[in-house]
């Protein structure tokens, strides 16, 4: 089952329960996956690994926004963004310590034989496609720069 039909099942259980925000939250990822379908000239199904980052992309836009309404005192829309990227984020795998995504990367740079910042754009590749949706693409590629740089 692909994220995308298994958020399609639980929009139908929060409907049911009448979770009104978690539901929120479930049609913005829908809506986000129908858009990324269709952006491409047609139906198109969309790899796993384009779910994930639409959901990290999604988790993020929850939190700057939260962060926001925390900063203008409006502790109603900051709960309500929060609650929501809970929601969102457990569709995501579960996420690596940054020392287990040191240990993968420092791996993946020993295996191409990486000697220098040069080679981070390949590093980066190898990582991104082993590492998919379990860390923030931010983190990880300060961790590669560290490494290459070390």
């Amino acid at each position: 089952m692909t994220i995308f039909e298994k958020i399609n099942e639980d929009i139908k259980k929060a409907m049911l329960a009448k979770e009104k925000e978690k539901l929120e939250a479930l049609r913005a990822i829908k809506a986000a996956f129908l858009l990324a379908k269709t952006a491409e000239g047609g139906n198109v199904e969309i790899s796993y690994e384009k779910e994930l980052e639409i959901i990290q992309k999604l988790i993020k836009q929850r939190q700057a926004a939260a962060e926001i309404y925390k900063t203008q005192n409006r502790p109603d829309l900051f709960e309500s963004e929060e609650f929501q990227a809970k929601v969102i984020a457990s569709y995501l795998p579960i996420q690596l310590s940054e020392n287990e995504v040191k240990q993968i990367v420092a791996e993946i740079i020993k295996s191409e034989k990486a000697t220098s910042i040069k080679d981070m754009g390949k590093i980066m590749t190898l990582a991104n496609q082993k590492l998919a949706g379990q860390t923030d693409k931010k983190i990880l590629s300060e961790i590669i720069k560290n490494l290459l740089t070390n």
